[in-house]
């Protein structure tokens, strides 16, 4: 049974920074582009950023995030993260990790792409 389950999130005031985590298990992420989405409230699932399985681990940020967020991989430990840094109140959403295998690397962004999603983890960020 595949499983993802995410951690880390919390209420963090603007500036701060958090790190949320992604365990898999019944799949090796090491074969699994991950990707990373939000949802505000009354607003739609977004992409913020994935990484891919191949050993160079090339990643994709949305621009909202760049120089702001890092994803990483750790794949001998199944986990994959979500580094924040500079955090805003518009950063506040429920997060979700997902794994998948998008044959194009232009469609991580696609939520379509992705087979396995987590059950979300809140981050707020008060101002």
């Amino acid at each position: 049974q595949v499983q993802l389950v995410e951690s880390g999130g919390g209420l963090v005031q603007t500036g701060g920074s958090l790190r949320l985590s992604c365990a898999a298990s019944g799949l090796p992420l090491s074969s699994y582009t991950m990707g990373w989405f939000r949802q505000a409230p009354g607003k739609g699932r977004e992409f913020v950023a994935a990484i891919t399985s191949t050993k160079n681990g090339n990643t994709n940020y949305a621009d909202s995030v760049k120089g702001r967020f890092t994803i990483s991989r750790d794949n001998a430990k199944n986990t994959a993260y979500l580094q924040m840094h500079s955090l805003k109140p518009e950063d506040t959403a429920v997060y979700y990790c997902a794994a998948g295998r998008p044959r194009l690397w232009v469609r991580v962004t696609d939520s379509n792409e992705y087979d396995a999603w987590g059950q979300g983890t809140q981050v707020t960020v008060s101002s």
